[in-house]
């Protein structure tokens, strides 16, 4: 599923790229039977992180992103420096929760996997919202 909402970036060389092939783990991850999330979570989380960077690189003014890790912030920096429109308070607890399963990731603390699903259901409205903003065209640059 992840893989083909972003087969636009396949085998692009730049962060839409990257979150691309964080998209194929996560499928693949989805077809395996492993009782434990936190590696679909880590590869969910880099996959949005990426995607936030490419946008915030393609579309803000400034052609720049912070190196924050924290989705959350990133959506801030994404409605602040380019056009995007979001109701960021119904996305924010499940960013906020999908980051925190990703750092638990790599220190291999246990997560509440009923949550982080619950999370993923919220970010994935998110998603179909960043990837159509990716896709309108950018307005035309004064100079």
């Amino acid at each position: 599923m992840y893989g083909e909402l972003l087969k636009k970036f396949e085998n692009v060389e730049n962060l839409g790229g990257k979150a691309w092939q964080h998209s194929l783990n996560i499928d693949l991850i989805e077809q395996t039977n492993i009782k434990d999330c936190s590696i679909h979570c880590f590869h969910y989380q880099q996959m949005f992180e990426m995607l936030f960077k490419h946008l915030l690189g393609t579309k803000s003014k400034y052609g720049s992103y912070s190196h924050s890790h924290k989705l959350h912030r990133l959506l801030e920096e994404l409605i602040e420096y380019t056009s995007f429109i979001t109701n960021k308070t119904k996305y924010k607890m499940a960013l906020q929760v999908i980051t925190v399963c990703a750092e638990e990731y790599r220190y291999n603390f246990l997560i509440d996997c009923e949550d982080y699903k619950e999370s993923v259901k919220i970010a994935n409205e998110l998603l179909k919202e960043l990837l159509a903003y990716d896709d309108e065209k950018a307005p035309p640059s004064v100079t």
